[in-house]
């Protein structure tokens, strides 16, 4: 296992964390799925760097445990990102306290199974949890974004946005449009002061990724072999990308899509 390297909350060379440009100081941010796995990992990582974050899913017992662990910069909501006509109610009440600097889209659902098999409505759900629902949650807060002049959208893409990987059909058309819309957002609201980007994690030792690999040591093998870094990334890796990528350091960043991935997706 390669050694993860963390963000320093306290910087040793001699600036605070209001100093540095990778600060997240005064922000805060709303992140689907975020009790748990990669959600949680960013959290972590903007809680680190000053954020208050806003955790978000259908599992209050997760969500209490990841605020208890967090501290007091971490708050929750119960929201299904499926119940697309509760997000702007969402956004509001949030948005009546103070306003929403980040939205993180990393709420997701997967489906592993011969292509073949895969229904109409199963590919339907994976189309409408990763793609719909969080359209919904970025069209309201990008609304009030564009009317501030300034905010920071990222969206979880995946290895399936980049290459093909057998029996994943669903997810990988969903993770695969986050690029279009990433792409197509970023040219709309990049002069309005909002950027967006995506992040691509590799396969990270997450609940999601042990049910990819479960009882197929010939997957995890072809994983690890085709990765430079051979070996699993941590969900703090991925916090790290996103604080960079909401940070005034990447001031001049949008439309992208950053592979966090140990190498894999150029790997052989």
């Amino acid at each position: 296992m390669i050694p993860t390297q963390y963000i320093d909350p306290q910087p040793t060379n001699g600036l605070s964390i209001e100093n540095t440009p990778f600060s997240l100081a005064g922000k805060r941010a709303l992140i689907t799925g975020g009790g748990t796995g990669l959600g949680y990992g960013i959290a972590t990582a903007m809680v680190g760097m000053g954020a208050d974050v806003v955790l978000c899913s259908r599992d209050e017992t997760q969500l209490q445990k990841a605020c208890s662990e967090l501290g007091h910069q971490a708050s929750y909501r119960i929201h299904d990102v499926l119940d697309y006509r509760q997000a702007d109610a969402l956004i509001d009440e949030l948005e009546a306290d103070r306003p929403i600097d980040i939205l993180v889209n990393n709420a997701g659902a997967h489906l592993k199974k011969p292509s073949e098999d895969v229904s109409a409505e199963e590919f339907q759900h994976i189309l409408n949890v990763h793609l719909v629902g969080a359209h919904a949650l970025t069209r309201k807060a990008g609304q009030n974004m564009l009317t501030r002049g300034q905010g920071s959208i990222i969206y979880i893409a995946s290895m399936t946005s980049l290459f093909g990987i057998p029996y994943v059909t669903a997810y990988a058309a969903a993770k695969a449009g986050m690029l279009g819309v990433v792409r197509t957002l970023a040219c709309e609201w990049g002069d309005r002061g909002v950027r967006v980007n995506a992040i691509a994690p590799g396969w990270i030792d997450s609940q999601m990724m042990r049910k990819a690999v479960m009882d197929d040591p010939e997957r995890k093998a072809k994983i690890l072999g085709r990765t430079p870094l051979k070996g699993f990334g941590q969900p703090e890796d991925i916090g790290n990308a996103a604080v960079y990528l909401c940070s005034d350091a990447a001031q001049f960043v949008t439309g992208v899509c950053l592979p966090v991935d140990g190498g894999a997706s150029i790997g052989f």
